[in-house]
């Protein structure tokens, strides 16, 4: 099984969607349109994506079965990032190796870019396929719904926008250990463990099915927080594409600035165990999602 081969098709089959779901530079107002593009197609590994995509396949389905809901997920992270560097927030110049939205198009252009690119996704979930093709998700509807509420729960106040407010009361002060897990399991667990659901959902997997691929996003989420954090002491800026050692600056609490990078790498390596372990019941149609776990804590960027 080759990961990478794997990783780049399913990355290539999303780009390829994003593209002709996003309006496109020259549709008024083309300058909002124009910044919409430039953060969507700025890079990015598809990761949440690509989960969608390789949770269904476990249960038998196709990437052009939730390729829909897929793209949506990734709108709605694109949207975290552009807010997330603004100046109110983490006041960052960079972002996948490009100056960030705020930078190019002006501050106010980067909030509406975000606000823009939420509600896109919330479109794209529930509209029919490109082409006017009814895709699988529109012969279920009860599924779809099912999908708008768990990303929409995960990427709200009790998800991911909860774990950044918590994130940023919290910088320069010591807060107890769970807090610190509340941070890393609500601004970035949750979408990626709503994108492993929402592929399992999507895909009818029964409750049993979706139980084991919640463990394993739960799993999943949680290291690949703890990742970017070691990342942001030991990355370099041209592999990450941002500038590191700014959780340091900030005052940001994280696994390596209350546990340190050896007991963050080991606990990092527990939940990839608990990941994989999770898909035990399950035969080699899961052997990406495995894989996915391992890259997740082994990646440089």
């Amino acid at each position: 099984m080759n990961l990478n081969k794997y990783l780049q098709e399913r990355e290539d089959i999303v780009n390829k969607e994003l593209d002709g779901l996003l309006p496109k530079e020259d549709e008024f107002p083309q300058r909002l349109h124009k910044a919409m593009r430039y953060s969507v197609f700025t890079g990015g590994k598809r990761i949440r994506p690509i989960l969608v995509i390789a949770a269904a396949e476990v249960f038998g389905k196709t990437a052009s079965d939730v390729i829909n809901t897929a793209c949506a997920i990734e709108l709605i992270h694109t949207y975290s990032l552009i807010h997330d560097d603004l100046p109110a927030i983490d006041n960052d110049d960079l972002r996948r190796g490009m100056p960030t939205n705020h930078k190019i198009f002006g501050e106010a252009m980067a909030i509406l870019v975000g606000d823009a690119l939420l509600t896109k996704a919330f479109q794209i979930i529930s509209q029919k396929s490109e082409g006017g093709r009814v895709g699988f998700a529109h012969h279920q509807p009860l599924a779809l719904i099912k999908v708008i509420h768990e990303i929409a729960k995960a990427a709200g106040s009790t998800g991911m926008v909860g774990g950044q407010i918590v994130d940023i009361e919290s910088e320069g002060k010591e807060v107890a250990f769970p807090v610190l897990e509340y941070i890393h399991i609500h601004k970035t667990g949750e979408l990626i463990l709503a994108s492993c659901r929402a592929g399992a959902i999507m895909a009818n997997a029964g409750d049993k099915g979706i139980e084991a691929i919640t463990r394993y996003g739960e799993a999943v989420g949680l290291a690949f927080q703890i990742a970017d954090d070691i990342l942001d002491v030991e990355g370099n800026k041209e592999d990450v594409g941002k500038n590191v050692g700014g959780d340091a600056k900030k005052g940001k609490v994280t696994y390596p600035s209350v546990l340190g990078i050896d007991e963050s790498r080991k606990r990092a390596m527990e939940l990839v165990d608990i990941a994989i372990a999770a898909l035990e019941g399950f035969d080699e149609k899961a052997e990406h999602l495995r894989a996915i776990a391992r890259y997740i804590v082994e990646r440089k960027k």
